[in-house]
């Protein structure tokens, strides 16, 4: 993980020499006053306009610049689960927020895994007092739901005693008065056996993400008609890829409108499969899935009425059921270019601009908060570092 100090520079400020995701060669980019991207142009046409005097200038000499990353899915840090969220540990949230922006998050999703319906709610109304007040750090973009509506046979760390039907009176209950806040849920598909559900959900404006699921691809392909546009953890918690059953994954991941998070701590996921991943999908984004001790030393930790072991960032329960990591969001790009999964451009990407793109956030562009990473790749260690621009 990188920590480094942010370069202590103003506002009104000319980035020159910039490599910047999705744009080709080097781009010069123009942060105005108030503290947002106001130009992105290429270098070659910078030499030909007459810079302001008060225009501070700072040469990155072909570092990348991109915005902070946005993590989907992340069930907690610094010892608290958001599913725990009481009014006595609720001061641990502007704590957490300012922890992931020091990690290079600009927004999240505290994402509740399956609990008691009581449990959920007091969560969502913590959150959503937060929300309100909530001006500093790793901005809260919503909640993610990571159940209680998933199946059973793919549940993983998910404990059986809580999960629930997928009807629409059991949705509205789980919601109750926080459909508003609740940005994505995840869910089986082929529990819903009316089709009613899913776009309800849409018609709250709720992203719908596939996952902990036994759905066959026809099953998969119907919920994306539905109105579907996500899929959890890629991989993790559904039918393997096979050659004559595609399966949940198979369908998504040749869907022209479907992305697919994926974790990228060597343990969730091998390598060449992320490879594979990653050359075959339409679309894909990094989540950390990172749960409480994110931030804490390897340990154990309780975890609901359970207890997990963290080594080396993996967190698994006492019978060696994988549930989860304790590494920040953007150690799954330094990890995909450490190994040569793709460039690193990609990699830069699939955390900052692709999650963006899952939720209909605009990516890197004028008028964005100048919230800027500088990457930067060092050829003799063959490591790759990062930065915040500004403080």
């Amino acid at each position: 993980m990188t920590k480094a100090t942010p370069t202590a520079i103003a506002k009104n400020v000319e980035i020159i020499n910039a490599r910047v995701p999705g744009y080709k060669n080097l781009q010069m980019l123009l942060i105005n006053e108030a503290g947002l991207i106001e130009q992105i142009l290429p270098m070659s046409t910078v030499f030909k306009r007459v810079a302001s005097p008060d225009l501070q200038v700072l040469d990155v000499a072909g570092d990348w610049i991109s915005l902070g990353g946005i993590d989907l899915q992340i069930n907690g840090a610094l010892g608290l689960a958001f599913p725990e969220l009481k009014p006595n540990n609720a001061e641990l949230l502007p704590k957490i927020s300012q922890f992931l922006w020091d990690v290079g998050v600009d927004g999240f999703l505290p994402t509740l895994v399956t609990t008691s319906v009581e449990n959920i709610q007091r969560s969502l109304a913590i959150i959503a007092d937060f929300m309100q007040t909530q001006r500093t750090g790793s901005q809260i973009l919503g909640v993610h739901l990571e159940g209680p509506f998933l199946n059973s046979q793919k549940r993983g760390a998910h404990p059986a005693e809580y999960l629930l039907p997928l009807t629409l009176n059991e949705v509205k209950r789980v919601l109750g008065d926080y459909a508003h806040i609740v940005k994505v849920i995840t869910l089986a598909p082929e529990l819903d056996a009316t089709g009613e559900v899913i776009p309800y959900l849409r018609s709250l404006g709720i992203t719908v993400s596939l996952g902990h699921s036994q759905a066959t691809a026809d099953q998969a392909q119907r919920a994306f008609e539905l109105g579907v546009t996500m899929v959890t953890h890629a991989f993790n918690a559904m039918p393997p890829l096979h050659h004559r059953e595609p399966g949940l994954l198979g369908a998504a991941i040749t869907h022209p409108h479907v992305m697919s998070g994926f974790i990228a701590d060597g343990q969730h996921v091998a390598p060449t499969m992320l490879q594979i991943l990653i050359r075959a999908a339409c679309g894909l984004f990094l989540v950390s899935d990172a749960l409480a001790p994110l931030g804490l030393p390897d340990g154990l930790y309780p975890w609901d009425s359970r207890q997990i072991e963290v080594k080396y960032g993996t967190a698994r329960l006492p019978d060696g059921t994988l549930s989860g990591t304790t590494l920040p969001l953007l150690v799954g790009v330094q990890n995909l270019v450490k190994w040569g999964i793709c460039d690193l451009e990609t990699a830069i990407i699939l955390a900052t601009d692709a999650p963006r793109r899952a939720i209909a956030l605009p990516g890197i562009s004028p008028k964005q908060p100048a919230n800027l990473l500088r990457w930067h790749w060092q050829e003799a260690t063959q490591e790759l570092t990062w930065q915040r621009l500004f403080t």
